[in-house]
C-alpha cells in the first residue's frame, strides 16, 4: 500500500494551524476572534491525532478525536452563549473593554 502524503507533512500543517491559532489568541482583542482561534488550535490537535492514528494503524486516536469534537461542540455552544450575554450586558465584545471582576 502506497502512502501518498508522508506523516511529516500532516504534522507541519498541524503545527502551522496551531501557531496561527495561538497568535490569534495572543494578539486579538475581539472575543469572537479569540474563540475562533481556540477552535483552530483544537482542530490542529485533532489533525495530529488523526494523522498519528492513521500512521500507526490504530483507531484509538480517531475515537479520541470524536470525543474532542463533541467537547468542542459543547464548548462552542456555551462560549457563544457567554459572548452573546456579554454583548447584551456591556454592548461590546472586546475583551479590553470588559472587566466584570472590578467593582
Amino acid at each position: 500500500m502506497l502512502q501518498s502524503i508522508p506523516l511529516e507533512y500532516y504534522l507541519i500543517i498541524s503545527a502551522v494551524i496551531f501557531i496561527i491559532g495561538s497568535i490569534g489568541v495572543i494578539t486579538r482583542r475581539n472575543a469572537i476572534i479569540i474563540f475562533m482561534s481556540i477552535e483552530l488550535m483544537l482542530n490542529a490537535v485533532n489533525l495530529t491525532l488523526v494523522s498519528f492514528s492513521s500512521f500507526l494503524g490504530d483507531v484509538s486516536g480517531q475515537i479520541f478525536v470524536f470525543f474532542v469534537m463533541s467537547v468542542a461542540a459543547a464548548e462552542a455552544a456555551i462560549g457563544l452563549a457567554i459572548i452573546l450575554a456579554l454583548f447584551r450586558s456591556k454592548q461590546t465584545i472586546y475583551v479590553d473593554e470588559v472587566n466584570l471582576l472590578k467593582w
